[in-house]
C-alpha cells in the first residue's frame, strides 16, 4: 500500500494538526509518514508561481512541495489558506472544528474591562476591530510570533491582555487559566478548522482523506469562507464569519461582520435557513452586508503603511509581482561579475571534485568551456537554487548545502578531497580555511571577478535587500546609511551586515523568492 506522505509547517501547532490527521488516516489501516516544512525554495522552474495561484503567506511552500511532488497531502489550519487554492489543488478533508472561540488572556484579574484605559495586544485586524467596537477606550498594540512567542510576551509587557483563539492555545496544551472566552466576538472564517489538501489528480490520497472528512463541518466552512471571497476581504479586511449545523432541525445558522478598522463601523448580518438550500446563504448574507454600505466601508479602510525597500540586486518582473501592493521597491544592481579567461590546461583532465557556490560562477564556466565538456567525479554545491541551475547546465551535482560552513561540515565528515573551488576575487575564506585545518586540499580558482557598483541613496528605506556579502560591502562603501532592517539570503550574508546593522534577519531558505515573502510577512499584518 502507498504511504501517504503528510507535509506540515514545522511549528508545534502545526504538527499537532498533522498528527490528528495522521491517527485518523492510521486508525483506517493507511500507512503514513509525516514530512516537516521550512519554508523551500521554488523549484518549479518552467512557469512562474502566480501562474498557479499561489499566495498564501503561510500556505505557500507547502503548495509548492505538492506542486513538486514532495508531499502527497498537507495540513493546515483552515484559516490561513486562501479562498482560491492553487491550480491543481483540491480540498481533500477537513476535520470536525475544535472551539470556533477567540479567548482573553488576562495577567490577574478582569477589572480592566470596565476601566477606562487598558492596553491589549493582537495583530488581528478581525479581533481589533471588534474590540475597539465594545471598548473604543482601550488601546491595541501589536502582537506576532507563534503562541508561546506570544504568551512570553504577554508575560514581560506591562498589558493587560491578549486575544489569541481557543483552538491554538488549546490544542498545545498551553492556555493559561486566567483566560476567558469571547463568545461574543464573531470568529474570523473556518477558525478551529484542519483542513487537509491533496492534488487533484492523486485519487488514492482524496479517497483515503474523504474518509475522514466531517460533512457538518466541511459545510460550514465553505458557507463561511464563501462569504470571506464574496465580499473580497483577507488580511487587511476585518471580516468575522460562523456557520452552524443544527443537526436536530437540519437548519444552518450563520452570523457574519464586517467592520472598520478602527472598530467604530460595523455591520452585522444573521440567518437561518434550511440544510438542503445552503447554497444562496453566503451570497444573501454577503449581499446584504454590501446593501448596508459595506462596499463603502471596504473601501474606506485605512490603507496599509506604504512601505519603501530597496533591493541591491535588480530583480526580474515574476519577482517583483511577489511583493505585497503596500511595497515600495526600488532595485539597483550593487556589485558587477565578469567571467575571467582561465588556462584551458585546467579542464585538459579530469578534475576529482568541484564546488560552485553561485549561479555567477556556472555562467563563468560555461564561458570558460566553450565546446571542452567538463569532467570531474562529483559537483558540490552552495545553496539549492545554484545546485538546481548546476544541473541544468553543468552535470549532476553529488550534495548541495544551504551555507558554506554546512558544505564545510559535509565535507569534513567524508573526508572529500581534491576539491577545485571555483569562485571570485570577493569571497569569504570560510570553505579554504576549514578544509585546510582538516589537511583536505583546496584549490582556489578565480573564475569571475566581482567589483562594486556606486550608488548613493538618498531616499529613506525601511528595509534593504541583500543577496551576497559582497552588495552588504558595495552598499557600505558607498556610504548609504544603515538603520533600515537588513534582510538577508543566507547566513554568509547575514554575518556581514550584521557588522553594519542593528536588525538583521535571514531568510528561511537561501533563495531570492523566500527573501521576499519573509518581507512580506514582516511587513503584513496577520489575520
Amino acid at each position: 500500500m502507498k504511504k501517504i506522505r503528510i507535509g506540515t509547517r514545522d511549528s508545534e501547532l502545526a504538527l499537532w494538526q498533522a498528527r490528528q490527521v495522521q491517527n485518523q488516516l492510521e486508525q483506517l489501516g493507511y500507512q503514513t509518514v509525516i514530512v516537516p516544512l521550512k519554508a523551500k525554495g521554488d523549484v518549479i522552474l518552467d512557469k512562474p508561481l502566480y501562474e498557479f495561484g499561489i499566495t498564501g503567506i503561510f500556505t505557500r511552500h507547502l503548495d509548492v512541495a505538492m506542486l513538486n511532488g514532495d508531499i502527497d497531502i498537507a495540513v493546515h489550519s483552515m484559516k490561513d489558506v486562501p479562498t482560491v487554492l492553487p491550480k491543481t489543488i483540491v480540498q481533500a478533508a477537513v476535520l470536525k472544528r475544535a472551539s470556533h472561540q477567540d479567548i482573553l488572556v488576562f495577567k490577574e484579574n478582569e477589572d480592566f474591562l470596565t476601566q477606562q484605559s487598558a492596553i491589549l495586544a493582537t495583530s488581528s485586524l478581525r479581533r481589533k476591530a471588534q474590540w475597539l467596537n465594545r471598548y473604543p477606550q482601550h488601546q491595541i498594540v501589536d502582537l506576532r510570533g507563534n503562541v508561546q512567542t506570544r504568551l512570553k510576551k504577554l508575560a514581560e509587557n506591562d498589558w493587560n491582555g491578549a486575544i489569541f483563539a481557543a483552538a491554538g492555545l488549546e490544542r498545545v496544551g498551553l492556555r493559561p487559566t486566567h483566560s476567558l472566552d469571547l463568545d461574543w466576538m464573531i470568529p474570523a472564517p473556518a477558525q478551529g478548522i484542519i483542513m487537509i489538501t491533496a492534488n487533484e489528480k492523486d485519487d488514492f490520497s482524496l479517497q483515503a482523506c474523504a474518509k475522514i472528512n466531517h460533512p457538518q463541518t466541511a459545510l460550514c466552512a465553505k458557507i463561511e469562507r464563501d462569504f470571506l471571497h464574496i465580499l473580497e476581504g483577507g488580511c487587511t479586511a476585518p471580516i468575522g464569519a460562523f456557520a452552524t449545523f443544527d443537526e436536530q432541525h437540519q437548519k444552518i445558522h450563520f452570523k457574519g461582520i464586517l467592520l472598520s478598522e478602527d472598530g467604530q463601523q460595523k455591520i452585522e448580518v444573521s440567518e437561518t435557513c434550511e440544510a438542503n438550500d445552503y447554497q444562496h446563504l453566503a451570497q444573501a448574507c454577503a449581499s446584504y452586508i454590501i446593501a448596508q454600505g459595506g462596499k463603502k466601508l471596504l473601501r474606506s479602510k485605512q490603507p496599509m503603511e506604504k512601505i519603501n525597500v530597496l533591493s541591491t540586486k535588480k530583480l526580474t518582473t515574476s519577482q517583483r509581482e511577489l511583493f505585497a501592493d503596500h511595497i515600495e521597491l526600488d532595485d539597483k544592481n550593487f556589485i558587477k561579475t565578469t567571467p575571467c579567461k582561465i588556462a584551458s590546461v585546467i579542464f585538459e583532465k579530469p578534475l576529482k571534485n568541484i564546488i560552485i557556490t553561485s549561479k555567477n560562477a556556472v555562467d563563468a564556466l560555461l564561458s570558460n568551456l566553450n565546446n571542452i565538456t567538463l569532467r570531474c567525479e562529483k559537483i558540490y554545491c552552495v545553496g539549492q537554487n545554484t545546485a538546481l541551475y548546476t544541473e541544468q547546465k553543468l552535470g549532476k551535482v553529488a550534495f548541495w548545502a544551504e551555507n558554506s560552513d554546512k558544505l564545510a561540515d559535509y565535507l569534513i565528515e567524508h573526508n572529500v578531497d581534491d576539491l577545485t573551488y571555483f569562485c571570485s576575487n570577493l569571497h569569504l575564506d570560510i570553505l579554504r580555511k576549514r578544509l585546510t585545518a582538516e589537511n583536505l586540499n583546496i584549490n582556489e580558482i578565480e573564475i569571475y571577478h566581482t567589483s562594486f557598483e556606486k550608488h548613493t541613496i538618498d531616499k529613506a528605506f525601511n528595509a534593504v535587500l541583500f543577496f551576497s556579502p559582497s552588495a552588504v560591502e558595495s552598499f557600505i562603501q558607498t556610504q548609504n546609511k544603515s538603520q533600515a532592517l537588513a534582510f538577508c539570503i543566507g547566513k554568509s550574508t547575514a554575518c556581514v551586515a550584521q557588522k553594519y546593522f542593528k536588525d538583521v534577519i535571514i531568510s528561511d531558505n537561501a533563495t531570492i523568492d523566500s527573501v521576499i515573502h519573509q518581507l512580506n510577512n514582516h511587513f503584513t499584518k496577520q489575520i
